[in-house]
């Protein structure tokens, strides 16, 4: 499929690029590298995002180029009148935000780019692969597959970025010895060094985001014999800190670190419900769980928005946990141990 993909979009004049929303360093920087290739090659490119690029990711270069979607006319009409539509990294509509709707109605060919399961059936061309380490490998493959001459050194920055940042740092195990070749052409090519990037990415935390660590390290509780983690991100918290909630990101991972740990989860409160990030170890798989509550993912990493107060998303998931999950529920029939009563209760103040 990547030899019709490069075919096709070979004989494309304007092209639009889009990603999910809140995007990370894979959805960023798999947008980014695939829009300054092919703008190399001649294309018309837009990038429009329904959320603006994060803040650790606004050094990368040209990000500023990638438009935050504001109903303006200029990109209404870009989206209308793109040849091609390029969705990477989320493969249902309701990822995309404010301007989903019209990037699935454009006339555009929609092109699919992405590593994410049980994708929707929308798309006229695809490149994805489950077992990808990230959007970002099977963009490389893309440019491979026309001309790696035009992988500029802003293109290579890009795609390390987005490789990196979903390997956790090369730790997973969607890591082989071929990414490993991949990641070192970007790295000969980027004409900057790793450690460089890694600090720009992770390294950039505010004073405010320690105090917001602090409170949310002190809500850890473990389940299911230590084979579950939870921390939780209240609304008050982030008032007192006053640090953005972009700073959670890497929060879950800590949890992963505690020996035991198989499934952690992150659930952060919002005016309109709570945001659950899932963490896995090994085949520990957490994608279905993630869907049954609206949301999706990779086998070891999703997500999903649960329109219940933080207590109730909580409860919810520790008493389905036994469904998705090889742990057992409590012994005296309960959806919930008398520990975890105790903690919904002290979240809630009770």
């Amino acid at each position: 499929m990547v030899a019709d993909i490069v075919q096709f979009l070979k004989s494309t004049n304007r092209v639009v690029i889009t990603t999910h929303t809140r995007p990370d360093g894979d959805a960023i920087g798999s947008q980014l590298a695939l829009g300054l290739f092919l703008e190399a090659m001649g294309k018309d490119v837009w990038m429009i995002n329904s959320d603006p690029v994060p803040y650790n990711m606004e050094w990368l270069p040209e990000a500023h180029r990638i438009r935050t979607y504001d109903h303006s006319l200029e990109l209404v009409e870009a989206i209308a009148s793109a040849d091609a539509v390029l969705i990477a990294d989320t493969n249902a509509l309701h990822r995309l935000g404010t301007p989903g709707n019209q990037l699935k109605g454009s006339g555009g060919k929609k092109i699919l780019i992405d590593h994410h399961t049980d994708p929707e059936d929308w798309f006229d061309m695809s490149h994805r692969r489950e077992t990808a380490s990230s959007t970002g490998e099977l963009v490389y493959e893309l440019i491979a597959g026309w001309d790696l001459g035009g992988l500029s050194p802003a293109v290579a920055q890009a795609l390390y970025v987005a490789i990196m940042t979903d390997t956790g740092s090369f730790r997973f195990s969607n890591v082989s010895p071929t990414l490993h070749r991949m990641t070192a052409d970007l790295l000969e090519r980027a004409e900057t060094n790793a450690a460089w990037m890694h600090s720009m990415v992770y390294d950039r935390k505010s004073p405010e985001s320690m105090k917001l660590l602090a409170a949310v390290l002190s809500t850890h509780q473990l389940h299911f014999d230590g084979v579950v983690g939870t921390m939780v991100v209240t609304r008050q918290m982030l008032e007192d800190s006053g640090a953005p909630v972009e700073e959670t990101d890497g929060f879950v991972n800590m949890l992963l670190g505690i020996e035991g740990v198989r499934v952690a989860m992150l659930l952060t409160e919002t005016a309109k419900g709570t945001k659950i990030s899932f963490r896995s170890k090994e085949d520990w798989e957490v994608h279905k769980w993630a869907q049954s509550m609206g949301g999706g993912g990779h086998r070891n990493a999703s997500g999903a928005f649960y329109t219940e107060p933080l207590e109730a998303t909580l409860q919810h998931i520790l008493a389905s946990a036994p469904d998705f999950l090889n742990v057992d529920p409590p012994d005296d029939g309960s959806t919930l141990s008398e520990e975890d009563a105790d903690y919904l209760a002290m979240l809630s103040g009770g």
